[in-house]
C-alpha cells in the first residue's frame, strides 16, 4: 500500500488523503489521529476558548456563536476541520410533565461515504436526553464534539418563563492545539498524548511524564531522611536508639536544600571514642563535589549552652561538623576541631543538634542499554 499523501498525487487525492494529511500536525491521540477540539483563542485575548460559546437568547432558544473545531473520526476516516461563521440559534424542545431531562449541543460531521447517513455535511446541534428522576447526560453521538450540557427542568416551556439560562448551561468544550503547544485545559481531564506534553491546567503548567500530569517546574516536596552516624575511623560507631530526629530535604533540580535536627535520647549511643573517632553523617542526596561550607549547625548541651559548627563536606556523600565558636559565656569549649563523642563536650541525652545546608547535588550515573 502507498503512503497517502496531500497535495502531492497530480490527479486522484481524495477528501479522506486531504483530511489524513492536512492535519497530521495537531495533538496526537494515535500515530494518525488528533485530538478533537476547538482550536482556542479570542478576538481579545481574554478568553482561553471563545469559539462555539453558547448563550440563551430567548425562553428556549440559544445561540451558537462562530468558532472553529477539529473533529476526529477513525484513524482510517481521519479528521474533519469545521468552521461555523455566523450565528446559530438552537430551540429545545419543552421540558416533560414529570422528569427533567440534559440535553447536549454538539458539534457533528455526516459523512455519508462512511456513516449511511445520506448526509455529507457539518452541523450544530441537539442531541436531547431522556427525562428521569435522576437525568443523565446522553451519550456524545459518533463524529460529534460536545459543546454545552443544558439541563431542562421538568414543565420547563416558553410560556412558563423557558429555561433558566444563566444556571442551565454547563461547558464540556475541549480544546486542540498544533502538536507541541501548550494546551489549554477547560473541562476534561484525558491523558496526555507524549512525555513531554506541556498543558495549562487553570493557571498551572502541566508536563505529562508518561503515566500522569505533573505540575511544572515540579512544586518542591520535602522528605524525611535518616542520616547514617558513623566515624571517621569506622571505630567506636554511634546509634540514635531513641534519639528523635527531624532531618527533612529536597530537591530542586540540582539544588538541594537539608535541614538536619536531632535530639538525643537515654539510649543514644555516643560511640565512646576519643577525638579522633569524629562523627560523619550522611547527606540525603549526593554532592557535585567535596564542599568545604555547607551550611551551619548549633551544638547545645543540657544547660541551654550552644556552639557553632561548620557543616562540612567529608566526601560527596557525607558531612562532619566542624566546631567553629567557644561557648556563649566566653568559656572555652572542652575540645575543639571535629565533633566527636566528647567534642565540644561529652554528649548526654537531651542534648541537641540542629542545622541547615544547600548545595549542588551531583549526576547520577545512568547505564543504559547496550
Amino acid at each position: 500500500m502507498q503512503i497517502t499523501s496531500g497535495w502531492l498525487p497530480t490527479t486522484g487525492q481524495t477528501r479522506t488523503d486531504t483530511r489524513l494529511t492536512s492535519l497530521g500536525a495537531l495533538t496526537p491521540t494515535s500515530p494518525v489521529a488528533t485530538r478533537s477540539g476547538v482550536l482556542p483563542g479570542s478576538a481579545n485575548g481574554q478568553w482561553i476558548i471563545s469559539g462555539f460559546t453558547v448563550t440563551g437568547s430567548s425562553a428556549m432558544t440559544a445561540t451558537v456563536y462562530p468558532g472553529r473545531a477539529v473533529i476526529q473520526g477513525t484513524d482510517s476516516q481521519g479528521a474533519y476541520p469545521v468552521a461555523l461563521t455566523s450565528n446559530v440559534d438552537l430551540t429545545f424542545a419543552d421540558g416533560d410533565a414529570q422528569y427533567g431531562r440534559i440535553d447536549l449541543i454538539v458539534a457533528r460531521v455526516y459523512d455519508d461515504s462512511y456513516d449511511a447517513s445520506g448526509k455529507t455535511e457539518a452541523t450544530v446541534e441537539i442531541v436531547q436526553g431522556t427525562p428521569a428522576a435522576t437525568p443523565a447526560v446522553p451519550a456524545t453521538p459518533a463524529l460529534s464534539l460536545p459543546l454545552y450540557q443544558v439541563s431542562v427542568p421538568a414543565g420547563t416551556s416558553a410560556g412558563g418563563g423557558g429555561i433558566a439560562w444563566s444556571t442551565a448551561l454547563t461547558g464540556v468544550r475541549t480544546a486542540t492545539v498544533a502538536v507541541g503547544g501548550i494546551l489549554p485545559v477547560i473541562s476534561d481531564s484525558r491523558a496526555g498524548a507524549y512525555p513531554g506534553q506541556y498543558r495549562d491546567n487553570n493557571g498551572q503548567l502541566e508536563r505529562w511524564d508518561g503515566s500522569a500530569w505533573a505540575a511544572y517546574p515540579p512544586v518542591p516536596t520535602w522528605q524525611s531522611w535518616t542520616p547514617d552516624w558513623t566515624t571517621s575511623t569506622g571505630n567506636s560507631t554511634p546509634s540514635y536508639g531513641n534519639a528523635s530526629l527531624n532531618c527533612r530535604y529536597t530537591k530542586i533540580g540540582t539544588t538541594v536544600h537539608m535541614t538536619f535536627d536531632v535530639i538525643f535520647g537515654s539510649t543514644t549511643n555516643f560511640g565512646g571514642g576519643g577525638t579522633s573517632d569524629n562523627w560523619v553523617f550522611s547527606l540525603p542526596v549526593g554532592a557535585a563535589s567535596t564542599i568545604e561550607t555547607l551550611g551551619w549547625a548549633v551544638l547545645q548541651d543540657d544547660t541551654q549552652m550552644r556552639s557553632i559548627a561548620r557543616i562540612r563536606g567529608y566526601d560527596s556523600s557525607r558531612f562532619w561538623l566542624e566546631i567553629s565558636s567557644g561557648m556563649p559565656n566566653g568559656n572555652a569549649v572542652a575540645t575543639t576541631g571535629l565533633t566527636d563523642a566528647v567534642s565540644p563536650w561529652t554528649w548526654a541525652s537531651g542534648m541537641h543538634i540542629s542545622g541547615s545546608a544547600t548545595y549542588e547535588a551531583g549526576t547520577p550515573i545512568v547505564v543504559r542499554p547496550l
